[in-house]
């Protein structure tokens, strides 16, 4: 957890409770896109370098924004937040840190692009997927006799594990849940899709994330956008096609 929370521990050890409790949560999950593929080109000394400078940013962009980071899990990561202290705009906080862990990719990536062009290979470019959902979950100490964690369980997490998997279909780096796109109504959102994932039988509803502040570029294009959807979920092929057009031009550029 991030120093300033660790200092507010310190101060009011009460708030760190042992046992579980129910709550109402943000999770985030995120992985490298490309991972196998990036693995083969390097020796294990280079992985594991890459992957330090890939999970440094990431961590620091959670813990700035109020987050517990769980685990981290090869080249994933696992993050929650309102646990074990109280954050009344956790989705808010989580979404704010998806964002800007999405820049935080850059410095990344131009240090090595450099370094390929000094040894001469093609560049590695990393990329993250990530997925949010908000909703109920049991908080607490986990595991066994032996070894413990402070961790979250749920469907609330199951649900946010599949939308980081669904980042590579849909072709964007942030997919967030019904749950949380509800209290960050705000930002820049676009729906994307109704999906049945694997274990739950009503279908959710997608969504990716612009930007924290809605422009006019956004509100000339979200209804086009949405005019999209009905004609997709009308099965109007045709119509659907030719939308898609009109959204690009309206400033949906690169969205798939």
């Amino acid at each position: 957890i991030s120093p300033d929370y660790m200092k507010e521990l310190a101060r009011n050890p009460d708030q760190l409770r042992l046992g579980g409790e129910m709550r109402d949560i943000s999770v985030m999950f995120t992985d490298v896109r490309g991972f196998t593929s990036i693995s083969e080109r390097l020796t294990p000394d280079e992985l594991i370098h890459l992957m330090n400078d890939f999970l440094t940013p990431m961590s620091d962009c959670v813990m700035a924004h109020q987050g517990t980071i769980d685990k981290y899990m090869g080249d994933a990561m696992m993050a929650f937040w309102n646990a074990p202290l109280t954050d009344a705009d956790h989705a808010r906080h989580a979404c704010q840190a998806a964002l800007k862990m999405k820049l935080a990719l850059d410095p990344l990536n131009a240090a090595l692009a450099l370094q390929a062009e000094k040894s001469g290979k093609s560049p590695i470019v990393v990329r993250a997927g990530i997925g949010i959902n908000s909703g109920p979950g049991a908080v607490g100490n986990m595991g066994s006799k032996q070894r413990f964690a402070y961790s979250v369980l749920g469907d609330t997490v199951n649900l946010a594990s599949r939308l980081e998997g669904q980042t590579k279909s849909y072709g964007v780096d942030i997919l967030i849940g019904e749950g949380t796109a509800t209290q960050v109504s705000d930002f820049a959102l676009i729906e994307l899709d109704q999906i049945r994932v694997k274990g739950k039988q009503e279908p959710v509803r997608i969504y990716t994330i612009i930007a924290e502040n809605q422009d006019d570029v956004y509100h000339r294009s979200i209804a086009a956008h949405k005019e999209f959807l009905k004609l997709y979920r009308g099965q109007e092929w045709d119509a659907t096609l030719a939308q898609i057009d009109i959204c690009a031009i309206s400033g949906f550029v690169g969205l798939k």
